[in-house]
């Protein structure tokens, strides 16, 4: 705990040094970067201590067994299904991702799944699809869904295999 509040500190005093440099060469550019700074730090601080008790509640509620079944090593395809279709239909940002898949870890979901989830919560979120088949076709829609879909699974495969506990 103690070096992940070194971390903050440092990157805290780093962005507090750069506004204030900013504010001094720069008096217009620095009010505004330091604004949406301000906005952003707020904005992750009213969706993350909801997801964080969502996900206090899922970690006691779910077994962990439950969790292997739907998402583990041995759920095979059905677990990257569910797992990408979980990430599909979730909403939020992606830093909201992290502690959810975080979690996922934690119950002894595979990493191809956790990837997988990942992938498909970064790019494939069904109002997304729905605003591009509206606004650019729906064989743009599909094709660039597809072509996410396939790399999705070809990376979450290859991450697998290529990282370490």
């Amino acid at each position: 705990m103690n070096k992940l509040k070194k971390i903050v500190k440092r990157y805290l005093f780093f962005l507090l040094l750069l506004n204030v440099l900013l504010l001094i060469a720069e008096p217009r550019l620095g009010q505004e970067v330091a604004s949406l700074s301000l906005d952003n730090l707020l904005e992750m601080l009213s969706i993350i201590p909801p997801i964080f008790l969502l996900l206090g509640l899922m970690d006691v509620w779910v077994p962990k067994e439950t969790i292997m079944k739907f998402m583990g090593k041995d759920a095979g395809i059905k677990g990257g299904i569910f797992a990408f279709v979980l990430g599909s239909f979730s909403s939020g940002p992606l830093y909201a991702s992290f502690p959810v898949a975080m979690v996922f870890l934690k119950k002894g979901v595979s990493l191809t799944n956790i990837f997988i989830f990942l992938g498909a919560w970064s790019t494939t979120k069904i109002p997304m699809m729905l605003f591009e088949i509206t606004q650019l076709g729906s064989k743009f829609a599909l094709i660039r869904f597809g072509l996410n879909l396939i790399a999705i699974i070809v990376l979450a495969v290859i991450m697998e295999k290529t990282t370490t506990k």
